[in-house]
């Protein structure tokens, strides 16, 4: 696991963000662990979140020309990784779009820098892919090509419902669906690792076994 990758889940940890339990995902499975990116709700955390996002998107080596933030979350993270960016010597552009076109003003359903060249969409993690594919249509539609997604957290766990399930993730279905590369600043694997990592909090240390069974059932292979 990397330096970055393991800073992150500690500090997606330390701020609540990453928590432990038992928790119902949206597949309706019980899960040992929850990621809300919602909760990155204050001005300095919301600071290192974007510094996190700017690093592994300039580390990954795509080459970029914007970002785009999907309505809603994708807003303020597109928002806050362009500032990051621009700290680090690289001043981007980036656009956002509405859920509901504006019939005044600019109008239309995109705010922001005008959506051309190679562009980034970044958003919290991928659960069905939804609002991916909404965005590489806006995308494409604009004349631009989408040439990558970073997400926070691939929770790298097969995607469907139990009883019909795949064999590959949410993840790697838009990264093969569509032939752009999936970027995420931590996974199951960074969180695995950390969880069994010598000095670990043993608060957290006890739900290594839950998470393993969990990964067991529904994980996937990187």
């Amino acid at each position: 696991m990397s330096n970055l990758r393991q800073q992150f889940i500690a500090f997606s940890v330390s701020t609540g963000v990453l928590r432990f339990g038992e928790f119902t995902t949206k597949a309706g499975r019980l899960s040992p662990y929850f990621f809300n990116a919602g909760l990155f709700h204050q001005g300095g955390t919301l600071k290192q979140l974007a510094e996190f996002y700017a690093q592994t998107l300039l580390d990954s080596g795509v080459e970029f020309d914007m970002l785009f933030g999907p309505a809603y979350k994708g807003i303020t993270l597109a928002s806050a990784t362009a500032v990051a960016l621009a700290g680090k010597g690289r001043d981007t552009a980036f656009a956002f779009n509405r859920k509901e076109a504006k019939d005044h003003g600019e109008g239309g359903t995109i705010v922001g820098a005008k959506l051309e060249g190679k562009v980034v969409i970044i958003d919290d993690v991928i659960s069905a892919g939804t609002s991916v594919r909404e965005s590489v249509a806006m995308i494409r539609a604009a004349g631009a090509e989408p040439c990558a997604v970073l997400i926070a957290l691939d929770r790298m766990e097969k995607s469907g419902k139990d009883g019909a399930l795949s064999n590959r993730s949410a993840v790697q279905e838009v990264a093969d669906e569509f032939g752009i590369p999936v970027i995420s600043i931590g996974n199951l694997e960074d969180l695995f690792a950390y969880l069994g990592a010598a000095g670990a909090d043993p608060e957290l240390s006890k739900h290594k076994d839950a998470v393993a069974a969990y990964r067991a059932r529904y994980g996937v292979s990187a």
